[in-house]
């Protein structure tokens, strides 16, 4: 028998190289326990391929459970190597067959080894990188706490499966595992569906809850309901509640007691001025609801109560009692800046708006402007759209009185009227702002503003507010409605059009993006042309690889405008994930591109791509300042000659 040592002379190295030569004479007569040694040999003379080659063929001999030096950098080489050909293998749309069986079985060794040692987390980190589903299911389910490893495999999934095809393979196993649990965390598991964009699981969920006898579950499908509202998911959320809708669980007339679609009260009152009215918790039930089965009352009740947290109205109105009850901003501040602003300064006039209007968001405090009336009418044209749609900020989520409060500077009749078109296109945008996300009661009436002008100012505003009251929703009457406007090819308005579009299809990585890329060659309007190239980055907000193919065509293209958008683009698809490929795209474009807007714009992208991670992003701007200024050296270079 062979017996090695861990050093060797350079002599007897050279010697054990030649072994080598020989082994494919051999490889019919060594045994397992040869294959053994010479994984040895090779460890120790820095050949780890050829090491691992003959641990593949020690079979069981190949010890996983020793606890030495080259067992761990075998069992290591092993890994990566299975998860690279996997990984390849699940790209490529090949067969797993593809890998050896006997590195499988090596692997698989490892993993069993891991669980039963009860070392769960690192048999589920292994299980989740070589893309073992099956074993991830089987350290989950062997666990002791299967609840806390269900966590854990959660947050493993968000922060480091950096391919959205996969991480949903893996919450979909994980939402298996959860509902197989004898009291499923019904909570984590809507979290699950969510990120699966699968409102019809949430909806039978919910509905599940609220049928139940205990307290505890309705209890339990509210807070669902409010953890579900706090991701601002507007599409999502009104698909799970117009669910909840369709199930036929009563009567017609008595399912929603008390419920009254905001969209339906627009559209029966298209002509009134009255505002959003918000649901009514507290309203009494039908009497024929009381006539009905009491458990069907009990649900009714509680129906009526969930639509209200889905829609949004009831984190709105606890939003705007909380903001107004502990506003403490200082009007004094403001009315000391107004005072030292010289009165012909346009800039600091504009900037004092801007600050009243941050510094009151959503607390419905709008008494600096009230008092101020005189100073606040010396604004103009794009400064006086601001000052208007300043208030949309103030109001924010305040969507009973919204319509009311901006009733004197919006169009009357839904054109434009005898005031300015800057006051009325900034009324428009700030029921946007008033209404954003949450814009069913206000779509159809900005939808008649926009159809019933041509003023160009007046349709931006429109579009703007159009786009942010339907974020998200994707609805094609709306889009077909922007892309009227964009296809007046008006600069003013087209520019708020593009991005409109981008806002109507946040998120939804839809077809749509390659007709306005389209247009955006066709245009030459440079406004336009930006306005498009934002609202395709907004189109894949979050699709990560699903967007590759267009930002390649966005970054390849000739039109500095287009190849910012692709930073964006970038930006928005890959945003919190750290995703390597997208860091190294950005940082070669911020060095490389001939456009200072690019450049700047992928070092903006890459604090979105990295803000889970904020210490990479102090790790590399160094490196790009050390850049800069070797860049500053050489063209000051020749001045010195």
């Amino acid at each position: 028998m062979l017996i090695i040592f861990p050093c060797f002379s350079e002599k007897a190295c050279m010697k054990m190289r030649n072994l080598a030569s020989i082994r494919d004479n051999l490889l019919l007569c060594l045994s397992r326990r040869v294959y053994s040694n010479f994984l040895q040999v090779f460890y120790y003379l820095g050949e780890l391929n050829d090491s691992l080659s003959y641990a593949l063929g020690a079979g069981p001999l190949f010890d996983v459970s020793e606890d030495s030096d080259y067992i761990h950098t075998l069992l290591s080489k092993a890994i990566d190597e299975y998860v690279s050909l996997r990984s390849k293998a699940a790209e490529s749309s090949n067969e797993a067959a593809m890998v050896d069986p006997r590195l499988e079985a090596i692997v698989e060794r490892m993993l069993d080894k891991c669980i039963m040692d009860g070392k769960y987390q690192q048999a589920m980190g292994i299980a989740i990188e070589c893309r073992r589903l099956d074993k991830l299911e089987e350290a989950i389910t062997r666990s002791d706490n299967v609840h806390g490893t269900l966590a854990y495999s959660i947050n493993v999934s968000h922060s480091f499966v950096y391919r959205r095809e996969y991480r949903q393979e893996v919450l979909r196993l994980l939402v298996k595992v959860y509902e197989k649990l004898p009291s499923p965390d019904y909570l984590s598991i809507c979290q699950c569906l969510m990120f699966l964009d699968e409102p019809g699981g949430v909806a039978n969920i919910l509905e599940r809850l609220l049928r139940s006898e205990n307290k505890e579950d309705a209890l339990l499908a509210f807070q669902i309901a409010f953890d579900l509202v706090e991701n601002e998911h507007q599409a999502f959320l009104l698909n799970v509640r117009d669910r909840l809708s369709a199930l036929k669980s009563l009567p017609s007339e008595s399912v929603q007691p008390g419920y009254s679609d905001p969209a339906t009260a627009q559209n029966e009152n298209s002509t009134a001025p009255e505002d959003v009215q918000m649901t009514d918790e507290s309203s009494a039930v039908t009497k024929s609801v009381h006539e009905a089965d009491p458990k069907e009352v009990m649900y009714a009740e509680r129906l009526t109560k969930i639509k209200g947290i889905l829609s949004g109205e009831t984190s709105i109105q606890l939003t705007l009692q909380f903001l107004f009850s502990y506003n403490k901003s200082d009007l004094l501040i403001l009315k000391t800046i107004k005072q030292s602003v010289e009165m012909r300064n346009s800039v600091c006039h504009s900037a004092t708006i801007y600050a009243n209007a941050i510094m009151h968001a959503g607390t419905t405090v709008d008494t600096f402007l009230r008092d101020n009336l005189d100073w606040l009418s010396r604004a103009t044209n794009w400064a006086k759209f601001s000052a208007t749609a300043g208030l949309g900020v103030i109001h924010r989520g305040h969507l009973q009185q919204g319509r009311s409060l901006m009733a004197p500077y919006l169009p009357q009749g839904g054109a434009g009227g005898g005031g300015s078109p800057y006051s009325e296109g900034g009324a428009l945008y700030a029921l946007g702002l008033i209404h954003a996300n949450h814009g069913e009661g206000i779509k159809q009436f900005l939808r008649d503003s926009l159809r019933g002008t041509n003023v160009e100012v007046i349709q931006h505003g429109a579009c703007l507010g159009l786009g942010l009251a339907a974020l998200g929703t994707a609805d094609e009457e709306i889009y077909d409605d922007i892309k009227t406007v964009l296809y007046t090819d008006s600069a003013v308005a087209g520019e708020a059009a593009g991005i409109s579009m981008g806002l109507l299809m946040v998120g939804t990585a839809s077809e749509k993006a390659s007709e306005m890329l389209a247009y955006a060659h066709e245009t030459q309007h440079e406004k336009i042309i930006r306005g498009l190239a934002l609202g395709i980055a907004l189109t894949v907000y979050g699709r990560e690889e699903e967007a590759d193919t267009l930002i390649e065509q966005m970054t390849r293209d000739q039109d500095p405008i287009l190849r910012y958008g692709g930073m964006y683009a970038l930006a928005l698809a890959y945003r919190g994930t750290a995703n390597n490929k997208a860091i190294r795209q950005l940082l070669h474009f911020a060095v490389s591109d001939v456009s200072d807007d690019v450049r700047r714009t992928a070092v903006l992208a890459l604090g979105f791509v990295l803000y889970s991670e904020p210490e990479q992003v102090c790790a590399a701007l160094p490196h790009l300042c050390w850049c800069g200024m070797i860049d500053i050296y050489f063209s000051f270079y020749p001045m010195f000659f």
